[in-house]
């Protein structure tokens, strides 16, 4: 277990989903977690509870609610030590050649995925170099080594979000601060399970034969990764890839 006593949390996409499970368990090992989405944050806090969580409602692609959201961490409580950016396009996107791709969702996806990082770790930083230990922790995916065909805006954000992950390694070591992506492999998320109707999907069977470890994946797979990598016992592993998949990418 991670002891995240005393820690602030800031996770993105928290409303529902794999966000939620994520920021469920920075609270259960003790972090005080502020849950932005663009709906259903106040009512996800609320089922971690009033003491624990605040939610807020937030759009990564917008700077100024970007920026509230970190001042009421600072001001809820007191500032902040970890930011899990989990928010992303995925479950809604197209799923077509790039030749055919809409150049609107190509801008769209990289809008959220990519520049949706950027403003908020710009504007998580003085709190995180307060921090003295902060941790930046980035949901990439299993996809940037497997390459699937038919996603290539997906892909290629969760690529730029990798190399991200060690350019700011590089910038933010200096003050302490660690940042590390985790990539999940095609995880059962609500959103998934929502858009599958309750019939199970191609690509869950493939995914499920593609593993070392013949099973789906679920958001609580994650969730351990995630905490580790926001605790104590990581603070000398920075500028690392760790994918959680079942063993279906080895690298």
């Amino acid at each position: 277990m991670a002891d995240l006593s005393g820690k602030v949390a800031l996770v993105t996409g928290a409303g529902s989903g794999i966000g939620f499970d994520l920021a469920a368990e920075l609270a259960r090992q003790g972090a005080r977690v502020v849950l932005g989405d663009v709906a259903g944050a106040e009512r996800a806090a609320a089922r971690i509870g009033a003491e624990a969580a605040l939610g807020v409602q937030m759009d990564v692609t917008d700077a100024g609610q970007v920026a509230a959201a970190v001042e009421a961490a600072r001001s809820r409580f007191g500032g902040l030590d970890i930011v899990v950016n989990n928010a992303g396009l995925f479950t809604n996107i197209t799923r077509a050649s790039f030749a055919d791709l809409p150049l609107d969702e190509w801008e769209r996806v990289f809008a959220v995925n990519v520049t949706g990082v950027l403003h908020i770790v710009r504007a998580a930083w003085p709190l995180l170099k307060r921090s003295g230990a902060g941790r930046v922790i980035n949901i990439t995916s299993a996809t940037v080594f497997s390459a699937p065909p038919m996603m290539l805006h997906y892909v290629a954000t969760k690529g730029a979000l990798t190399a991200m992950t060690r350019s700011m390694a590089r910038e933010m070591g200096a003050d302490g601060i660690t940042v590390n992506a985790v990539a999940p492999g095609y995880t059962l998320s609500e959103g998934v399970l929502a858009r599958s109707a309750g019939a199970e999907d191609p690509q869950q069977e493939r995914a499920r034969n593609a593993r070392a470890i013949k099973r789906d994946q679920v958001p609580g797979d994650l969730t351990g990764a995630v905490a580790f990598l926001a605790g104590d016992a990581a603070g000398f592993i920075t500028g690392q890839t760790l994918v959680v998949d079942g063993g279906a990418v080895m690298h």
